[in-house]
């Protein structure tokens, strides 16, 4: 067990074992309707205990912080489209359109919540500051991403856009998945926000379980469409190898620009892990108001596969990060640090 812990991530084997439960047993049927109901769920319960371990100076604090808010935002909507341009470019001598249509659009969507909120704590990163940059992100994007893919998809001849609008249901989602648990949880805080801090283990399975029953409906949902049975094994490595080049690109760019521009450790984090997703969860009920036909069955397959991609990456990263800021700590605890100097702060 020494040997697996010290050369391969333990999480990541989770991971592994997570897509190849779904490959071999997809959610089907009611199945379905059980996996979806469990994400909500978990994703809700994650966000009522940082509710109520998050102090409300914290929370401030992370909001107000406009360098680290700001650096996240060109990251999502300004280097992401501009790289996705590039790649999207090269890519459809390469794959079918509507594929290289599909890299462009992934790269104009907004950021993660969940993940980029649960992987900034399990690193031990700022986590105030990653609730507040992915939660805005999200809400932006629900108007912002629209308007880009209107504006560029023309531009560019790879697809036209058709349909148009605003997804109001992800945006009532959101704020009945994110904001109202843990509106709920800063209401328990003063009853339960201590017996929590005394109890960091429950907080650390709700990260990583969120993020593995994610896996687990994405991947489910992709096999039981027959979405990876649409393209041959050879568009199907080309887009892994542009998504891998995309998410490397931006990981790189958000890590030099946080040390160019004197960020904390912790702002880091929260920075390259906020700055370097995109959302799937958003991004498929966008893509069917967006785009017509059976090609929207290709278009989101970048944005499936990427999603992979970056939970696998960001799953190392996080232990990586959290292994450099435990400082002797066990890494698996090290995610909790500043969750818990946000809960004794007044």
């Amino acid at each position: 067990m020494s040997f697996i812990r010290r050369f391969i991530d333990p999480y990541l084997l989770l991971l592994l074992a997570t897509v190849a439960l779904a490959a071999v047993l997809p959610a089907r049927g009611e199945g379905v309707r059980v996996a979806e109901m469990a994400v909500t769920v978990a994703v809700a319960l994650l966000f009522f205990l940082y509710g109520a371990r998050l102090a409300p100076a914290a929370i401030w604090a992370g909001l107000t912080h406009w360098r680290l808010q700001g650096l996240v935002f060109l990251s999502t909507f300004l280097l992401f489209p501009l790289l996705g341009l590039a790649v999207s470019g090269v890519a459809r001598a390469w794959v079918p359109g509507e594929i290289a249509a599909g890299l462009l659009f992934l790269t104009l969507l907004p950021s993660t919540v969940q993940s980029s909120i649960a992987f900034t704590g399990i690193a031990g990163g700022n986590v105030p500051a990653a609730l507040c940059s992915a939660s805005v992100s999200n809400l932006v994007g629900t108007v912002l991403t629209p308007l880009i893919v209107a504006v560029v998809f023309p531009l560019t001849g790879l697809l036209p856009a058709a349909g148009g609008g605003v997804s109001w249901h992800a945006i009532e989602g959101i704020a009945a998945q994110i904001l109202l648990p843990f509106v709920a949880g800063q209401a328990a805080r003063p009853l339960i926000g201590g017996w929590i801090a005394r109890h960091k283990r429950p907080t650390s399975l709700v990260d990583r379980g969120s993020i593995l029953l994610v896996v687990y409906a994405a991947f489910s949902e992709g096999m039981v469409s027959g979405v990876w049975q649409a393209v041959s094994a050879g568009d199907l490595a080309l887009v892994l190898l542009f998504d891998g080049v995309l998410l490397a690109a931006v990981i790189a760019a958000t890590t030099w620009m946080s040390r160019a521009f004197g960020f904390s450790k912790p702002d880091e984090i929260a920075i390259v892990f906020c700055g370097s997703k995109k959302s799937m969860a958003s991004g498929i009920p966008m893509a069917t108001i967006l785009f017509t036909g059976s090609s929207v069955s290709l278009i989101v397959l970048p944005l499936m596969i990427f999603h992979q991609v970056q939970l696998f990456v960001c799953a190392v990263l996080a232990r990586r990060y959290a292994a450099r800021m435990a400082a002797g700590v066990d890494p698996a605890e090290a995610g909790e640090r500043v969750v818990a100097a946000a809960v004794d702060s007044r």
